[in-house]
């Protein structure tokens, strides 16, 4: 079985705070509600209860569990809801009001018919619940189990991860595996997964599907930029990058020039306050760490897209230009070498880069999904900041003119120094450290990227180690670290 996932499961539109603690639970409500509509069994539903096992026990409150689970209920979906009907699904219930599931049939319901279980940890995974309908005179309708695995998938209970799956042209199962295709056929690892999703869809819907998440991606940045006050939460943190915004912009209109490296860091925090506030978020590949790989591919976007390679020029070992006119300038290396020299390089291009960058992370995303996790109930931060790291290193590379093996370097790179990181979240919100850590991390990406260009490739430990090390570390790892709020930071410092 090829260890690729698309990239639109991977980079799914939602809402925040957490990929498996708000919009993995949004879907295992949805999913539950839509099998008893198929099953015509909606109508005999009198109420539903919900119980929260483990981590989604532990700190489902601070991340918004019991609401995206009420949400669900009601038929909303995180990609297609207004965010702020979800922050209050649950929280402002209003006592005595009845619920309506899936929009159409009411039942009768109380906040505490969400149960939280914190204590009890369900084999299949740390994040679980289980949904039962019971009838008026109290018998169960029907009862199912759903683990929210990381980034937003679910598997329910007896069945696999809820994902598009085709015959894939190119399968493969490590990073070995997709380097040796990429050789063989003289392909860069953005358009093995290019080909991956000609599988499922057709390239103008890849590249439009493509370009509506970085809009999404672009306009979460844009929001936190221009947002100002306090994340909501008993920690009451003030938002900091607006202020660095309007810092940046005053420094600059005076004439001087700041680091492209400052507003990095502005661009990382401005989506995870965005995501701590309950907004508009991709999962990346899950919400805690969304900000890493927008502020990257903004941080080419504004400042690097202009600069010869730069431009996302991608050619395969041999120097020919690869991919159609969607993914890569012009036709022909000629063309490519020109365009890649204009000063004011187009949007159209720009977009080009972005579509290279988001389906190279995607192929490698995909290995740390299939050998390791990206769920930091199961692997710890490593799990989410240090594999958004190593996407958004492996993404900038190859935007930047990096060889196949260079994108491998440079993800390896990025995830060896996130090995052990722990997900000790104070109060169970995605804020302290969540947010700071995706700036440092967008931080990482680019210095990994930078050596990896620097060097021919050639390097000591391969990315397959470094993800079966990630792997058994989150194994060793103590689940006091994992996303529980019972260890580290998160019984040291205190809430106020």
């Amino acid at each position: 079985m090829t260890a690729y996932v698309s990239a639109f499961d991977f980079f799914s539109i939602g809402v925040g705070p957490s990929s498996s603690h708000t919009v993995g639970p949004m879907r295992a409500a949805r999913d539950f509600v839509g099998r008893l509509t198929a099953g015509g069994a909606l109508h005999r539903v009198a109420r539903v209860t919900g119980i929260l096992y483990g981590s989604l026990g532990a700190t489902g409150i601070g991340h918004g569990t019991p609401d995206a689970v009420v949400a669900g209920l009601c038929g909303l979906s995180p990609e297609t809801c207004e965010p702020d009907d979800v922050r209050s699904a649950w929280t402002d219930f209003p006592a005595g009001d009845g619920l309506l599931l899936d929009g159409a049939h009411e039942i009768a319901f109380e906040k505490t018919d969400i149960v939280f279980e914190s204590r009890t940890r369900l084999p299949g995974h740390p994040n679980a619940m289980t949904l039962i309908a019971t009838d008026g005179a109290g018998e169960t309708v029907s009862e199912e189990t759903y683990y929210s695995v990381g980034g937003g998938f679910i598997r329910r209970e007896g069945e696999d991860a809820a994902v598009e799956t085709a015959a894939m042209p190119f399968d493969y199962a490590d990073a070995a595996e997709l380097l040796d295709l990429c050789d063989e056929h003289g392909l860069m690892i953005a358009d093995v997964a290019r080909n991956n999703e000609m599988a499922l869809r057709s390239e103008q819907e890849i590249a439009a599907g493509l370009d509506r998440i970085w809009d999404a991606m672009a306009a979460c940045v844009d929001a936190g930029l221009h947002a100002e006050g306090v994340l909501p939460g008993m920690l009451r943190v003030k938002r900091r990058a607006g202020a660095i915004r309007e810092q940046l912009e005053e420094s600059e209109s005076s004439g001087a020039r700041e680091m492209p490296g400052e507003w990095l860091g502005a661009f990382a925090l401005a989506v995870n306050e965005e995501n701590a506030a309950g907004g508009r978020v991709v999962t990346a590949p899950t919400n805690g760490a969304a900000g890493i790989l927008p502020a990257v591919a903004m941080y080419w976007w504004r400042f690097l897209a202009g600069a010869g390679l730069g431009s996302g020029n991608a050619v395969t070992p041999h120097g020919e230009l690869v991919g159609s006119a969607l993914f890569g300038f012009g036709s022909s290396p000629a063309e490519a070498a020109q365009e890649a020299d204009e000063a004011d390089i187009t949007e159209a291009n720009r977009r080009r880069g972005i579509r290279r960058f988001l389906l190279t992370a995607t192929a490698l995303g995909s290995l740390f999904k299939a050998n390791a996790s990206i769920s930091g109930a199961e692997g710890g931060c490593q799990a989410e900041v240090g594999s958004a790291c190593a996407m958004a290193a492996g993404g900038l590379t190859a935007v930047m003119g990096g060889t196949n093996r260079q994108i491998e370097n440079a993800a390896e790179i990025a995830m060896e120094h996130h090995l052990g990181l722990t997900c000790d979240p104070i109060g169970g919100l995605v804020q302290i450290p969540c947010i700071e850590r995706n700036a440092i991390a967008a931080s990482t990406a680019v210095t990994a990227a930078r050596l990896a260009l620097r060097g021919d490739g050639e390097h000591y430990v391969s990315l397959d180690a470094v993800v079966e090390t990630m792997r058994q570390t989150g194994l060793d790892m103590s689940t006091k670290y994992k996303e529980t709020s019972e260890g580290g930071l998160a019984v040291n410092v205190i809430e106020c």
